[in-house]
């Protein structure tokens, strides 16, 4: 790897995911189903997560039953995947949910429990139960896709108090995860996709899913030895 400066780090990049594995979470639509549409391209088997085996997911690709609130969906997907392929390679924890938006002392309990559920205990259920695999060979990747609402240094008014904090705590996961299996080869990351025109972010945001997934598959393709327990930006280092 070559670097630039901390902000601009140039990292070695698979041209071909040719052999390896991906699992994308809340691949029925929007960032993940384009990220699951952009690792079929490069070559790689996906398995595309939707919480509903109802819903379409991008062609060429595995669909997988996955509620990320419920850990046996989580651990049978991995499992499954052990089973028919033998191996796993990268990791994107993409499904999120906005939650409710009002502030914090008007936010339903009851809302407020299934965002954190959702955006941030999903995410380290699915690191419990695939770590082990991304583990098996040198170089296996978790994307966290975070949000830059959860950015610390980024200003926090604005209501939408469970998404930010799961956000946030998403990051951390990530930081953990370096810390604790980084020596180990283990590439983890968390991306802000920006303002993307998805079911979330709404019609009025000022990114395409295409231009909002382009940093995710980036550190997808990550090679091993690359930048690590960093927050990504269009493909640029950004603060915590």
């Amino acid at each position: 790897m070559t670097t630039s400066d901390e902000h601009d780090p140039t990292p070695e990049l698979y041209d071909s995911l040719d052999g390896q594995v991906a699992l994308v979470t809340g691949a029925n639509r929007g960032i993940g189903a384009e990220t699951a549409r952009r690792l079929r391209d490069l070559g790689a088997t996906v398995y595309a997560g939707s919480r509903s085996m109802d819903n379409e997911t991008p062609d060429g690709t595995e669909r997988v039953l996955i509620d990320v609130t419920q850990e046996g969906d989580v651990e049978a997907a991995v499992d499954g995947i052990f089973e028919e392929v033998g191996r796993l390679d990268i990791l994107v924890n993409n499904a999120g949910i906005i939650g409710p938006e009002n502030d914090i002392v008007a936010a339903p309990t009851k809302e407020i429990d299934r965002t954190l559920a959702v955006n941030l205990r999903g995410p380290m259920l699915l690191c419990k139960h695939a770590v082990p695999l991304l583990l098996q060979h040198e170089g296996g990747r978790v994307v966290n896709v975070s949000s830059g609402m959860g950015a610390l240094g980024e200003g926090q008014s604005g209501g939408s108090p469970a998404y930010r904090v799961s956000k946030t705590g998403l990051n951390g996961l990530t930081v953990y995860l370096d810390g604790e299996y980084g020596d180990d080869g283990l590439v983890a990351n968390s991306v802000c996709p920006g303002w993307v025109r998805t079911d979330m972010g709404g019609e009025s945001a000022s990114k395409s899913v295409e231009k909002g997934a382009e940093t995710p598959v980036w550190l997808a393709r990550f090679e091993p030895g690359a930048p690590s327990g960093r927050f990504w930006r269009n493909k640029r280092v950004i603060d915590w």
